[in-house]
């Protein structure tokens, strides 16, 4: 999981740079929107979290069931069709 430091980092140098390049005009404080991106990104991390740790649960149970599976391989498959049911994109 990434840190929350590391994530407003992140977002900083997303928000900052996007304006330096003149790229965005923003229509609110730099702060405002800073607290916007950091918090988008943390859901967008804690989904993601949520999605890979019912991916090994799901790859696990199954994977006891049938010990020729590449458990690798079928987290993999498992991860992806999840994201796709949530609309998420990894």
């Amino acid at each position: 999981m990434v840190r929350e430091a590391e994530i407003d980092a992140l977002a900083g140098h997303l928000v900052r740079g996007l304006i330096a390049r003149g790229a965005i005009k923003p229509k609110a404080e730099e702060g405002d929107l800073l607290a916007c991106v950091v918090e988008m990104m943390s859901a967008n991390f804690q989904e993601e979290a949520a999605i890979d740790d019912e991916a090994d649960k799901m790859a696990e149970d199954l994977a006891r069931k049938d010990s020729r599976v590449d458990v690798t391989r079928l987290r993999s498959m498992i991860r992806q069709r999840l994201a796709e049911k949530r609309g998420f994109t990894l």
